[in-house]
């Protein structure tokens, strides 16, 4: 479990934070998208060492790639970063555009015969695009979901930031052992639940992405084999002008062994991925070994 902290650190550095959404919440919807993600890109990639650590991933996994190639890489995820952030904080007007997007993919079907039988569904994402825009759009047209999420350390910003995401929709399930229970409530009652999947996780399995093991839960695989529900991955793919999406609905994950679920559900967001890499958050250290392992 995240440990929320409340120091003066985190109070300044939230003041800041706070002080560059403040000004960009004044410009219009698309001048701010498009402020932010140079804010990150420029300022704060640099600053805080998010430019090493892309090079560092891509590296590991896309070592052929050539070097204007990384660099593009190295500029243009920071900015998608920073896009979805304040898209989160746009409330109506970034919601309205992720309602009007029709829903396109092999799973639309059965997401839609879920939804009408009242039979829950783990919709499974990653950090790609705006994983924020699915639960938005679904929300709007009438989807009963909820989301699951990871919370921040600084406490200062988590306050805000969870006030936020409840904004474009509720339940919100804080990753804990009263936020897994009140979802799993949720679930029983044929809910959806949203889950990020992409995340290191020590205690996960160590399964292929991108071509290397990455510590990855079995948990979403698991739930949907116990409650009996659909594991569906689901995607908000950012557009080509940079501030529209593309919902893309893979086909349900097949019921089996929770580890060829979750081998099933890297292939997906690894497809993507592949098709669009700075739209994935390479920020992360997503192929970290845990100590327990590697001894």
């Amino acid at each position: 479990m995240v440990t929320k902290r409340r120091g003066a650190p985190e109070y300044l550095q939230n003041l800041a934070i706070s002080a560059v959404i403040g000004l960009a919440l004044a410009l219009p919807y698309r001048a701010r998208v498009r402020f932010v993600g140079r804010v990150m890109s420029a300022v704060v990639a640099p600053l805080a060492g998010w430019r090493r650590r892309i090079r560092d991933n891509l590296a590991l996994v896309m070592p052929e790639l050539p070097a204007s190639e990384v660099d593009r890489l190295t500029r243009q995820v920071p900015n998608n970063f920073g896009r979805s952030l304040i898209e989160s904080y746009s409330r109506q007007a970034f919601i309205a555009r992720a309602a009007a997007v029709p829903f396109q993919g092999a799973g639309v079907q059965a997401l839609e015969a879920a939804r009408d039988e009242n039979r829950p569904v783990i919709l499974v994402t990653g950090h790609f695009g705006n994983h924020q825009a699915p639960r938005a759009a679904l929300i709007a047209k009438g989807y009963r979901v909820g989301g699951l999420y990871m919370p921040m350390s600084n406490g200062y910003f988590n306050d805000r930031y969870v006030a936020e995401l409840g904004q474009i929709g509720e339940p919100l399930f804080e990753r804990s052992r009263k936020g897994l229970a009140e979802m799993v409530k949720f679930l029983r009652g044929g809910g959806m639940v949203g889950m990020v999947a992409d995340h290191h996780m020590a205690h996960g399995a160590p399964i292929d992405f991108m071509g290397r093991p990455a510590y990855t839960a079995l948990s979403a695989a698991e739930m949907a084999l116990k409650y009996n529900a659909l594991a569906i991955p689901i995607y908000g793919r950012r557009a080509a002008d940079g501030f529209g999406f593309e919902i893309i609905v893979d086909a349900p994950i097949p019921p089996g062994d929770p580890l060829e679920m979750t081998r099933a559900m890297n292939e997906s967001l690894e497809r993507l991925v592949e098709e669009n890499p700075e739209q994935w958050f390479w920020i992360h250290r997503r192929w970290k070994t845990p100590p327990q392992a590697a001894v």
